[in-house]
């Protein structure tokens, strides 16, 4: 089979290493679910740290349930240091793209069926340095994972935070002319509403509920996209990050960072998304979202 880098456009560019390491950047001739698919469930995860996760058992639970398609974010692994083996064993089609700075950030996508097309970044340069975006074709239908900033450390990455959110806006409604349906999964890390976090009064101020991230959230759902959680249940108050500190998880004293946002053509396809809050391998806990005709 023939593999074409979607950034270098070759097997020796940009992209050598995930080559080298067996990874496959972009997969022609593939005639799996080349016009439509008939159902989907997929695990949104950020597991903090993806080596960890699998030592933890996580691939299991994403197997218990069902998941033709788990996705990942805050790998924090170089290629040569993904753990190929474990996933193999599992059935997994897997495919990542990192940060060019070890330990941080990092996306994935892993697959029991083998997608279309795979496509590692945005084309910009110094968020795909980052990890940030991956995607994965499947027929007509396009799932990504996803990792945007965070702004906690200060200023500066509050505001790269914020050209980030417009820059993804920008590429995925670009994207959407051509793939109109997109499911885009992954560590937002934004609250939307008072319902997502919670003490909304007291975190009005702290990076991940600012009124302009927020209000961010809101343009983005009004350009036409779904957050599936909410649409399919729009009065309940779960949460997927809790700090590690002040035993804020036993508390329940949470966010709802992570989201299953999805294009108009997907809503009609939405059967279920839900928060495994049983699930702990991370601060985090994953979501589990499922699509049919």
């Amino acid at each position: 089979m023939e593999y074409i880098c979607t950034l270098c456009h070759c097997c020796g560019g940009h992209c050598a290493e995930y080559h080298a390491a067996g990874i496959r950047v972009d997969i022609l001739n593939n005639s799996f679910l080349r016009n439509q698919i008939s159902s989907m469930k997929i695990i949104t995860y950020n597991v903090n740290g993806l080596r960890a996760a699998v030592t933890k058992g996580f691939p299991e639970v994403a197997g218990t349930r069902a998941a033709g398609c788990a996705l990942f974010a805050g790998n924090k692994l170089q290629p040569e240091q993904y753990p190929a083996e474990a996933l193999d064993a599992l059935g997994y089609k897997h495919y990542l793209y990192s940060a060019q700075k070890k330990g941080y950030s990092g996306v994935a996508i892993l697959s029991k069926q083998e997608p279309d097309h795979v496509e590692y970044g945005m084309g910009i340069e110094e968020y795909d340095n980052e990890g940030r975006f991956i995607r994965a074709d499947f027929g007509d239908v396009s799932v990504v994972s996803v990792y945007h900033p965070s702004g906690t450390s200060g200023d500066e990455r509050q505001a790269f935070k914020m050209v980030w959110l417009e820059k993804f806006q920008e590429y995925v409604l670009e994207l959407e002319r051509t793939r109109p349906k997109l499911i885009l999964c992954g560590d937002y890390n934004i609250c939307h509403e008072a319902i997502d976090i919670h003490d909304p009064i007291r975190n009005a101020t702290n990076s991940g509920f600012l009124p302009e991230e927020r209000e961010w959230m809101t343009r983005f759902l009004n350009a036409g996209f779904i957050d599936s959680f909410r649409w399919l249940h729009p009065d309940k108050q779960e949460y997927t990050w809790w700090s590690y500190r002040f035993n804020s998880r036993a508390k329940n004293k949470g966010w709802r960072i992570d989201y299953c946002m999805v294009s108009e053509p997907v809503r009609p396809m939405l059967k279920e998304a839900r928060i495994l809050g049983d699930v702990v391998h991370s601060d985090h806990c994953p979501m589990l979202l499922e699509i049919t005709e």
